[in-house]
């Protein structure tokens, strides 16, 4: 908000632009503050090429499972194509030197500027004062003397800066990023999926956003629903043409979460996915628990039960890292 609040006090004419993964919330968030700044903005999504730098970023991952660098190179060139086609002349971005340590290191912003093809034409000016001039400075399409020199993780500075400009603290953004890569339990699913699941698709990292994830063995995992929501989509989700899920459990006899398996729906695998529902459902003690059981050629009834393993069983997310959920 304040790169374009900045450029507005130039009058410089600004169209927002926001990129959407299927990692990526907030979308909600900048529709309501370009409204705020009275500037149109465009959502550009990712495209199936996103996934290949998630698998392998060649800048690495951060904390989770979030090739920043990569990530952020990815963005501006696509930026870059918008703005050859609305015949714009150069892009802004909000980054702040040293803000974020993954990825707006000065040494970072330099080869996001380099790598995405936009050179000179990428200018921050929350932080211009600090870099080289850029070819819209130069040009004198932007002063740079109105510029700024914010650098650091405080935000203090740039809190000052937003009330100045007359922004409400409602306006004002949370430091999140947005971005369920940057959480280390999240990053474990992604890393667990990359590191294990070979032929991993679109629709295995979707699946990645719901529910609570179990590793059986090194080809079958389970995910179980947390809530009503979820219980629909994983329902929505196996029944998807590029769906890799070959099993669908949902309880017929007593109130509990559904669950997916992925890989080979073996008699183990059934049963410990079935002893999952058991565990995080109202089982009815003295009858049968009855979960009915959905694959691609047949349907059929099993009784749920209380295994040793899920009993106890922890999350993907959740090894290594606290309690059992």
């Amino acid at each position: 908000m304040l790169a374009i609040r900045i450029m507005q006090e130039q009058g410089i004419e600004v169209e927002a632009l926001n990129f959407k993964t299927m990692f990526t919330c907030c979308q909600d968030t900048s529709a309501q503050a370009a409204r705020a700044l009275g500037t149109n903005i465009t959502v550009i999504g990712q495209e199936d090429d996103y996934l290949d730098l998630v698998r392998e970023p060649q800048y690495g991952y951060g904390k989770g499972a979030n090739p920043c660098v990569d990530c952020r190179i990815y963005m501006f060139e696509r930026a870059y194509k918008f703005m050859e086609a609305v015949d714009a002349q150069f892009i802004i971005s909000g980054e702040v030197v040293g803000q974020r340590p993954m990825s707006q290191k000065r040494s970072d912003l330099n080869v996001i500027s380099t790598n995405s093809g936009l050179e000179d034409l990428l200018l921050r000016p929350l932080s211009a004062k600090l870099l080289q001039p850029t070819k819209p400075e130069r040009d004198g399409l932007v002063d740079r003397q109105r510029l700024y020199d914010f650098q650091g993780r405080s935000r203090k500075g740039l809190i000052r800066l937003a009330r100045d400009f007359g922004f409400t603290e409602a306006m004002i953004p949370t430091p999140s990023t947005g971005c369920a890569l940057t959480e280390p339990e999240f990053g474990k699913k992604v890393h667990d999926l990359i590191q294990i699941q070979i032929n991993d698709t679109r629709w295995d990292y979707e699946a990645l956003n719901v529910g609570r994830h179990f590793r059986f063995n090194e080809q079958v995992k389970v995910i179980v629903g947390r809530n009503h929501k979820e219980n629909t989509q994983l329902e929505y989700m196996h029944r998807m043409e590029d769906a890799t899920s070959t099993s669908f459990l949902e309880p017929i006899s007593f109130i509990g979460p559904n669950a997916l398996i992925t890989g080979p729906s073996t008699d183990a695998a059934l049963e410990y996915a079935a002893g999952l529902v058991y565990r995080y459902g109202r089982s009815v003690e003295g009858e049968d628990n009855i979960v009915q059981v959905v694959q691609a050629d047949q349907q059929f009834n099993l009784t749920a039960h209380p295994t040793e393993r899920s009993q106890v069983e922890q999350t993907i997310a959740s090894v290594n890292s606290g309690p059992v959920q």
